[in-house]
């Protein structure tokens, strides 16, 4: 008697880029039947190279995919591929479920639940965290938000994904509130890490010890620790782009305007990730916002490693 293999579990991925492209991979290796879409055709090269197949537009990769998950940069790149020209929105089928990753304004997540259930799409808000580390190994931590049945068409994807899911209730928003606070921390930690290297730097200090002897003491953050190695190296290879917290940062400060809620720190870091992206360094790593000390103070951190 033959038994017959279950059918892949069929999703569909729009925004392969660090974070989306390893989340498409490792859902590949966990099983899972994946289609996906991106603006670059070198990054649906890499999906199709790890076994997924790609697609031409957004609504190609939704056509007949009960889940769709969104891990693009912006809101507005989130309208684009969800209502743009071959927008996945018209090709989901009533009943179908969009799991949205992207970090976006808490506010355009409620009004977009709002659309997407006049057209019987569930939504679940469910930002990630961890880097493109855990995202490739299925480790990220995932604070999401919706309704039970958005939860439960996103089980098996969370099992794949994450090593720790936060249910934060049934509200669209709720989860991108609680990463935007991530995201301000985040945020602060990096821009707070670089100065007190480049300090270091200044005052003529091995950056190596005090990497050392600061990850082990009080001051220490998972940024801290996570990022100041690039510093010492001086490689800024993109993991996360200095971009990304000049918008994340943004969303944080407006929040903080609508609320009437003062943030003095989240908006002097907001000034040192713009000041870096108006030096043009938006495109290169976070941990590059050190730089932004290098030039005004004329040291170099990664200078200081490799001569100690």
């Amino acid at each position: 008697m033959t038994t017959t293999q279950p059918a892949a579990p069929h999703v569909a991925f729009l925004g392969l880029g660090a974070m989306g492209g390893a989340m498409a991979a490792h859902l590949v290796r966990s099983g899972f039947a994946v289609c996906g879409y991106d603006v670059s055709p070198a990054a649906i090269q890499r999906l199709q190279d790890a076994g997924g197949r790609g697609a031409e537009h957004p609504a190609a990769a939704a056509s007949e995919a009960p889940l769709l998950l969104i891990m693009v940069a912006t809101a507005e790149q989130v309208e684009g591929v969800l209502f743009g020209p071959h927008g996945a929105a018209t090709a989901l089928a009533r009943g179908a479920t969009v799991m949205l990753c992207s970090t976006v304004p808490p506010a355009y997540v409620q009004g977009l639940a709002q659309r997407l259930t006049e057209r019987g799409i569930a939504l679940l808000d469910a930002p990630v965290s961890g880097g493109v580390a855990r995202a490739a190994d299925g480790g990220l931590t995932i604070m999401a938000s919706g309704s039970a049945a958005a939860f439960a068409a996103c089980e098996s994807v969370f099992a794949a994904l994450s090593s720790k899911v936060y249910r934060l209730g049934e509200a669209p928003g709720i989860g991108s509130s609680v990463k935007m606070i991530n995201q301000l921390l985040a945020g602060v930690h990096i821009a707070a890490a670089a100065e007190a290297m480049a300090l270091a730097a200044r005052a003529g200090l091995d950056a190596q010890v005090v990497f050392e002897v600061i990850s082990n003491s009080a001051g220490a953050s998972w940024m801290f620790t996570n990022r100041v190695p690039h510093m010492l190296t001086g490689d800024y290879t993109p993991h996360s782009a200095l971009d990304i917290f000049v918008k994340d940062l943004g969303i944080v400060l407006d929040t903080g305007t609508a609320l009437r809620f003062p943030l003095p720190v989240a908006s002097a870091a907001h000034q040192m990730f713009l000041m870096g992206a108006a030096a043009g360094l938006g495109r290169q790593d976070d941990a590059a916002v050190v730089k932004v000390y290098e030039q005004v103070a004329g040291i170099q951190v990664s200078r200081q490693a490799e001569n100690a």
